[in-house]
């Protein structure tokens, strides 16, 4: 019955349901972090069991969702709606939390914990009506299955010319990640030799998620009525500007949406990098002053605003997207998983450092932050070439060693071109038949 029922899923309804529940799913992601984060009385088992949960998120949904677009124009704006959500979750949270925190009870953490099973539920069911990637069931031999998504997918027959091109585009880099005789090994993460530059693309999508977390953005999050008490504010002022700022941090990853494919990956991450670098030296600088009045109070206030709104835009959804962007086909998993495992360690090491310091050693702890944003503008100039505008596959070419990429190039034309043969012969016996 749900076979029946899944296989009549095609085109724009089956894109509807694979962001709205890839959409829940990251609402579930950011609420997560926000009640576990702020809810202080939750049994360790609690947090243990929501972080392996988050962690199947995080590696999943980006690579669902990059390998099931039809459209390089398409995956920017999914994963950055996906991330509207994601920050959003946290939002919800901190004011779900904000309101929670009057009450002295243990309905106090009990229902922001259990209200996260609504999220899950709807994104759980939804994924049953789903199918995996075309790319996943070519990869693992399971031709008929990948075609059939692909059918479902553009909503056309086999014979379609949309639905031949994307399968011998698939197969022809299947095949050549198969017959690499420079394939990829461990080693290859600290020294690359593979043809495919795989080592590099890997280490890519963990660093920019390390690097991302090194910014200072979850200690913002995490501390943010910690960081304007220190500013000298009252403890009520600083706990709903905390609610505010991360509703800001929100609305902040708007933007993206409409315009991840018009400016393109590398620039908006350098240019934000920029920014975010300017916004964090004059925060440091307003409350390293030894003499704080209003006037440096409200200025550090607004820099760490700006800060958290032009992160949202520009170092959320693009860092999701960009790693499981570039890593190979029967490696994206691991790509997703190097950037989650980078995300979650820096993520840790930040929170739980970063609360220490902030007692110790108070507002010094920011020129950390600072000096993080500043490397991240040489990061993305160096490392991170643009994907804009290219299919998964073009991507591959895009890391491929020169001598290499004449060669991928020339068998993705004889794989079209016998797609088209094929085509033909389907259209010509069909004509003959009829």
């Amino acid at each position: 019955m749900l076979s029946k029922f899944k296989s009549k899923i095609r085109g724009k309804t089956i894109k509807r349901l694979l962001s709205t529940s890839c959409a829940i799913s990251f609402l579930l992601y950011g609420y997560d972090a926000g009640v576990l984060g702020g809810v202080q009385e939750t049994e360790p088992f609690l947090h243990a069991m929501g972080g392996i949960g988050i962690g199947f998120i995080s590696c999943s949904i980006p690579t669902y969702q990059a390998e099931m677009s039809t459209k390089h124009e398409e995956r920017g704006p999914d994963v950055a709606v996906t991330c509207v959500f994601l920050v959003a979750g946290a939002a919800v949270a901190y004011w779900i939390d904000f309101g929670f925190t009057r009450m002295d009870n243990q309905i106090s953490w009990r229902i922001p914990i259990a209200f996260q099973v609504v999220f899950a539920l709807c994104a759980g069911s939804i994924m049953l009506f789903l199918p995996d990637t075309p790319r996943w069931y070519y990869a693992k031999g399971y031709e008929a299955e990948g075609d059939k998504t692909l059918c479902q997918i553009f909503d056309a027959e086999i014979h379609d010319e949309r639905v031949q091109n994307m399968k011998s585009s698939i197969l022809t880099n299947i095949a050549f990640e198969s017959q690499n005789k420079k394939g990829f090994n461990l080693l290859d993460l600290i020294w690359d030799r593979s043809d495919l530059r795989v080592g590099r693309r890997i280490r890519i999508s963990f660093l920019i998620l390390a690097i991302q977390q090194m910014m200072g953005i979850n200690l913002s999050v995490y501390y943010s009525t910690v960081i304007f008490a220190q500013v000298g504010l009252s403890p009520f002022t600083a706990q709903l500007l905390a609610a505010i700022m991360n509703t800001a941090f929100a609305l902040g990853t708007v933007p993206l949406v409409w315009t991840v494919e018009k400016f393109g990956r590398r620039s908006i991450l350098l240019w934000s990098a920029v920014v975010l670098t300017g916004c964090m030296v004059l925060f440091v600088t307003m409350i390293g002053l030894p003499n704080r009045t209003l006037a440096t109070q409200w200025t550090a206030v607004g820099a760490i605003f700006v800060y958290n709104m032009v992160f949202g835009y520009g170092w959320i959804g693009i860092c999701w997207l960009y790693g499981p962007e570039i890593a190979p086909l029967k490696l994206r998993h691991a790509g997703a998983a190097a950037g989650a495992f980078g995300e979650w360690l820096f993520s840790f090491v930040t929170v739980f450092a970063g609360g220490i310091a902030l007692q110790n050693v108070g507002w010094k702890i920011w020129i950390w932050m600072a000096l993080s944003c500043f490397v991240a503008i040489f990061f993305v100039y160096f490392m991170c070439p643009e994907t804009t505008g290219k299919t998964l596959e073009e991507i591959d070419v895009l890391f491929a060693k020169e001598e290499i990429k004449h060669t991928i190039l020339a068998e993705q034309l004889v794989m079209q071109s016998n797609a088209r043969t094929e085509k033909g012969e389907m259209s010509s016996t069909h004509i003959e038949n009829s």
